[in-house]
């Protein structure tokens, strides 16, 4: 008998060798072509400039630069705003062009993973109508939820495959006068943050190099079809996908491991509805101590809206009961607008996030009670009715 140990090795042991032919779907530019020339869809292009990356098996994705219409999400809105604002405050930083569209729907995909709704053609015109949307601006569509990424990905493959959908949604979009949209790539948002992270360094002024972080993949990027993540030899040996890490390490920070690093979150999308002290533990037991125990963070760096929500506001009632807690949650796109100057309350909104992120501050060299200071006199002139909103050149202010 063949021991284990003879079988199963460690990420670091193994060599993962790219192959797009070991894809285990087929290449869905191909497939989107051929609908596209037999008439059953539109194709909306990458629009130039783009950055061309690798993803799991080797095939190339392409990644707008600019010309980008932000499908926002209804969790990062509700809960973490500053992970937003920071996606736009870096796109201002880098002076590339973007929109915030406001002829947006939710993509509904979180009851779908929850089992409370719906039905397939409902789910892809939900879909399809947000990139009918965004092709009408002329702006290609960069997804913020990796929940919606996911479903999107998921749904893509349905009307690759399902001319009965196809002919269903087409029914429905005609009497929202709206066309068959689908973009040649379907691109999360951590995936620029990821393609422009040379261009971020370039202009950081906070020091990280003494900065600890652990990282959090989120499932609906690398596991639901999962060969369209992201992935580089020089992150784990192409083992696991790339991006937050390279972003982390191009900003300067030691990104250390963990043994659960493939674990949920927590969030579970149903399990947190109807289970939600089932989730918490989950995320503080299987995530936030392991993490501490190993590998001892400054911060834990994610990128999806479920995540930092569930990491970072699991936290609080696990402190009531003196766990190992205490670990700032953030997105890339936070850490990033942070280490480019960003003020850590009028942009990144740090105050929204349960779990205390002062210390971390402190140690970036970032003097938070005068920044807090400072959001506070903005808040006072909207309150008294000075002003109807804050700008963003008051965020830089």
């Amino acid at each position: 008998m063949i021991p284990h140990s003879a079988i199963l090795n460690k990420a670091k042991d193994r060599k993962f060798t790219a192959d797009p032919a070991q894809a285990p779907t087929e290449d869905y530019h191909e497939a989107l072509r051929e609908l596209e020339q037999e008439g059953e869809l539109e194709i909306q292009p990458v629009p130039e400039p783009f950055i061309e990356v690798t993803n799991k098996y080797g095939r190339t994705k392409k990644i707008p630069l600019e010309h980008t219409w932000h499908h926002k999400s209804c969790g990062q809105c509700g809960h973490i705003p500053g992970y937003s604002t920071s996606v736009f405050w870096i796109n201002r930083k880098l002076g590339l062009d973007y929109h915030d569209p406001t002829d947006q729907t939710s993509c509904t995909a979180w009851n779908y993973y929850a089992s409370a709704t719906s039905n397939a053609p409902a789910q892809a015109a939900v879909a399809i109508r947000n990139f009918a949307a965004a092709r009408e601006t002329g702006y290609f569509p960069i997804i913020h939820c990796a929940t919606s990424y996911g479903h999107y990905k998921e749904t893509r493959q349905q009307l690759i495959h399902s001319p009965e959908l196809r002919k269903q949604v087409r029914g429905i979009l005609a009497k929202l006068g709206k066309k068959l949209v689908l973009p040649e790539e379907i691109v999360h948002y951590s995936e620029w943050v990821h393609a422009v992270r040379d261009r971020i360094a370039e202009r950081q002024v906070i020091d990280m190099s003494d900065v600890v972080a652990t990282v959090h993949p989120a499932c609906h990027y690398h596991k639901l079809v999962g060969e369209d993540a992201i992935y580089a030899p020089e992150v784990y040996g192409a083992q696991r996908s790339a991006i937050i890490t390279a972003t982390m390490q191009a900003l300067g920070a030691e990104v250390r491991d963990y043994s659960t690093w493939a674990d949920c979150c927590g969030f579970g999308f149903r399990h947190i509805l109807v289970s939600r002290d089932f989730s918490r533990s989950f995320a503080v037991q299987r995530k936030i101590e392991v993490m501490k125990e190993e590998a001892n963070p400054d911060v834990l760096i994610t990128h999806d809206t479920g995540c930092v929500t569930t990491l970072d506001q699991s936290q609080f009632a696990a402190k009531a009961h003196d766990r190992n807690v205490g670990l700032p949650v953030m997105s890339d796109s936070q850490i990033a607008a942070i280490a480019m100057g960003a003020h850590p309350y009028k942009v990144t909104q740090l105050h929204w996030h349960s779990t205390d992120c002062r210390p971390f501050l402190e140690k970036l060299g970032i003097d938070h009670r005068k920044a807090w200071a400072e959001f506070e006199a903005a808040v006072e002139l909207l309150k008294s009715g000075q002003k109807q909103y804050m700008t963003w050149e008051d965020a830089d202010a």
